[in-house]
């Protein structure tokens, strides 16, 4: 015999379930917005991190990969590959260095996907590069993600012309990033 819960109960649940994502996202972002690292970097960046979304990023990425001609380049569901490459290829910039990675379906999944493969490659530092209105929640995102693992990043801003996002992105994602640091998932089930 199965127990079935009545449609108030089951309200009940749910209503009960998104008071308790809300206050957990206030926590979350409350710390990591507050959080400053105890110590500074003290290694330089091993590779750049790219966060995907605007072709500006990967231009701006291959501009810093011509100062740093040694450290590999991380793009996260960026430009289609061919024409990221095209990016990189005019910048002068050997396509050996270049890792595409298309999984990320969001600014979370940008990092989530992408954390533990960067650390199994011993890198410990990045340079983090988005744009200047993105940078909060990439920062807010970055501190729970890579720091989780031990990764620690140097944030450069793409100049834009975009409003900053919306403090409400920053705790959305910061919760977000906190739920997966918990579980291991980016969303409820």
């Amino acid at each position: 015999m199965f127990l079935r819960l009545s449609p108030n109960l089951t309200n009940l649940k749910r209503a009960s379930n998104l008071k308790y994502l809300f206050l957990l996202s206030i926590v979350a972002t409350s710390l990591c917005v507050g959080f400053k690292p105890a110590h500074q970097i003290t290694s330089s960046p091993e590779a750049l991190l790219v966060l995907g979304g605007h072709e500006e990023r990967e231009r701006y990425a291959a501009q810093l990969a011509q100062q740093h001609p040694d450290l590999p380049i991380w793009i996260s569901s960026g430009s289609p590959q061919a024409y990221a490459q095209q990016i990189f290829h005019n910048a002068g910039i050997k396509s050996d260095r270049l890792h595409f990675d298309y999984r990320a379906s969001d600014t979370v999944t940008n990092f989530t996907t992408l954390v533990d493969e960067l650390k199994a490659q011993g890198i410990d530092s990045v340079y983090l590069i988005t744009s200047q209105n993105h940078m909060q929640r990439a920062k807010v995102i970055g501190d729970i993600v890579l720091r989780s693992r031990g990764i620690n990043f140097q944030a450069i801003s793409v100049p834009s012309q975009n409003p900053p996002e919306p403090i409400e992105k920053c705790v959305r994602d910061g919760a977000r990033a906190f739920f997966w640091l918990v579980t291991n998932r980016t969303k409820p089930r």
